[in-house]
């Protein structure tokens, strides 16, 4: 609210001032809600980073075995042996609230043991690429969740780093601006009405 679009009067003045305590305390929300998302922030990008590197190293693990089992089989050879049955697998996401953002943990349910469709007695090396395969994915998973959560809570971060620097830079200025305007109008009206009063008293 503009205050200059209103007369000078004291119930403007007071209007003003109670509107300047809402969104004194609006600012003094967004701030602490700034704080607290970037705390969750840090939290959750080093949970990432750790996640991060796990999947690293086993995306690693997962390539040697690759190599182990084709030096043993072939790649025509390894196309009877599936890594997982994704398409059995089931995605798992619980959620929770954070400051009005939805923060998710994921995991991927994958069934135990080999397809049907595979040899009865998979190599060592195919066992190997198997289980660490398998493992990639569950932990690409939680991968997944924990970088969606990120995403989110950024947005959410930018957005109150918005709406409080609006309060502290243009609204409470503007409100403090119009309250001076307003009240060095009135007491100049005041002064004006005294001297008036004065003169028309003989004093």
């Amino acid at each position: 609210m503009n205050g200059m679009e209103q007369a000078p009067t004291r119930s403007a003045v007071l209007e003003l001032k109670g509107e300047r305590v809402v969104v004194g305390e609006a600012y003094d929300f967004l701030d602490e809600k700034r704080l607290l998302l970037a705390a969750e922030l840090l939290r959750q990008l080093e949970e990432y980073d750790r996640l991060q590197r796990e999947f690293e190293l086993l995306r690693q693990q997962a390539a040697a075995a690759l190599v182990h089992a084709v030096a043993r089989h072939g790649m025509q050879g390894l196309e009877v042996y599936p890594a997982a049955v994704i398409e059995a697998g089931r995605f798992d996401s619980t959620t929770s609230n954070f400051m009005g953002v939805t923060l998710a943990d994921t995991g991927l349910g994958l069934p135990e043991g080999d397809s049907g469709a595979a040899p009865a007695n998979p190599s060592p090396e195919v066992r190997a690429c198997q289980a660490v395969f398998r493992e990639l994915l569950l932990r690409a998973a939680v991968l997944a969740g924990v970088s969606g959560n990120l995403h989110r809570l950024l947005s959410e971060y930018r957005l109150t780093e918005r709406r409080a620097r609006a309060l502290e830079n243009v609204i409470l200025p503007e409100i403090e601006q119009n309250l001076k305007v307003m009240t060095t109008h009135l007491e100049e009206l005041e002064f004006e009405d005294t001297v008036r009063v004065r003169r028309q008293a003989g004093i």
